[in-house]
C-alpha cells in the first residue's frame, strides 16, 4: 500500500514563512519520487516542486524558486516543502505526489498516488 499524509498547512501573512510536510509509507519512500503540487480554486493543479528518492537531485518551479525548498528525511520517511516570503498567489491546497520515474517530472499525469492536501492560506 502507498500512503502520503500532508501535514502542516495553515493561514500566513504575507512574507512569512511556513514548512509543509508529506509523510510516506516506508516502502514508498525508498524507490520513489516525491513532488508537491498545488492547486487554487479554479485553477488547474500547479507544479511546485520535485525530489528524487535519494534526495540528491531536485526541481523547482520558477514561481518558487529561491523562495521555497524541497527537501526528505529519509529517517523519518518524511518530504517537506520549507516556504519563505509566501505570497498571497500561495494560496492553494498542497498536495505530495509520488512517481516511479527518474527524472522529477512537472506534469501530474506522471504521479501514481497523492495524498489528501493541505490547505496554505496567505493573507495581504
Amino acid at each position: 500500500q502507498v500512503h502520503l499524509v500532508e501535514s502542516g498547512g495553515g493561514l500566513v501573512q504575507a512574507g512569512g514563512s511556513l514548512r509543509v510536510s508529506c509523510a510516506v509509507s516506508k516502502q514508498t519512500f525508498s524507490t520513489y519520487g516525491i513532488g508537491w503540487f498545488r492547486q487554487a480554486p479554479g485553477k488547474e493543479r500547479e507544479f511546485v516542486a520535485a525530489i528524487n528518492w535519494s534526495g540528491g537531485s531536485t526541481s523547482h518551479a520558477d514561481s518558487v524558486k529561491g523562495r521555497f525548498t524541497i527537501s526528505r528525511d529519509n529517517a523519518q520517511n518524511t518530504v517537506y516543502l520549507q516556504m519563505h516570503n509566501l505570497k498571497p498567489e500561495d494560496t492553494a491546497v498542497y498536495y505530495c505526489a509520488a512517481t516511479p520515474q527518474y527524472g522529477l517530472p512537472n506534469n501530474p499525469r506522471h504521479y501514481d498516488y497523492w495524498g489528501q492536501g493541505t490547505q496554505v492560506t496567505v493573507s495581504s
